[in-house]
């Protein structure tokens, strides 16, 4: 498996980076297209902005709270939040929150840098692709967070579910598993990895 040293550093400019050019999309919009559904079942396009938003400003006293509220189940918690914020929230305000983001390195508890940028590439396609627009991810971006998907087990499971396949990055070399090859660019194997995509020898 290839690896690159990464620091913190260099994944908060990525961070910013990908918040700056998914509100730059997300501007050109349409008000109607703020209600297309994404990628991630049950999710509006407006409701992963506000998810987006959501993790800039967690306190471990509002995460207690609202498990409490979702009686336990994180998946729970972590959807009706967004819809809840997304619902009350006018379109550019919205916008105008998640541009406000843009600089900010917090990280909710038990998460990582790494996280965030996962979590901006991963969902800059669950809103693009449904809306039939093109989204590069950054190739080295897309390998960080790929590597952070495969070795962090919940919530994707990525090697479990996985198992039995080799998985190479055309674009990085980057390789993980062993047994049926699939072979992509890094930002197809992320999509893999996190369960957007089907699995294709």
């Amino acid at each position: 498996m290839t690896r690159h040293h990464v620091t913190d550093d260099l994944v908060w400019l990525a961070v910013a980076e990908e918040r700056t050019t998914l509100a730059d999309l997300l501007a050109d919009l349409p008000e109607s297209a703020w209600d297309t559904a994404s990628l991630c079942d049950g999710w509006r396009v407006r409701d992963v902005v506000a998810h987006l938003v959501i993790a800039t400003r967690v306190t471990l006293g509002s995460l207690l709270l609202e498990l409490l509220r979702a009686r336990g189940n994180t998946d729970r918690l972590i959807h009706d939040t967004a819809v809840r914020l997304a619902d009350r929230t006018p379109t550019a305000d919205l916008l105008a929150d998640l541009r406000a983001t843009v600089d900010s390195r917090v990280t909710p508890i038990g998460t990582t840098p790494i996280d965030r940028l996962m979590d901006l590439l991963v969902h800059g396609q669950d809103i693009a692709v449904p809306l039939g627009l093109d989204r590069v991810m950054p190739i080295e971006a897309a390998q960080w967070s790929l590597e952070r998907v495969w070795t962090m087990g919940a919530p994707f499971h990525a090697r479990r579910r996985l198992a039995g396949y080799a998985l190479t990055a055309t674009d990085t070399g980057w390789t993980a598993g062993s047994g049926t090859p699939v072979t992509g660019t890094a930002a197809d194997l992320l999509m893999i990895v996190t369960g957007r995509k089907p699995v294709r020898p």
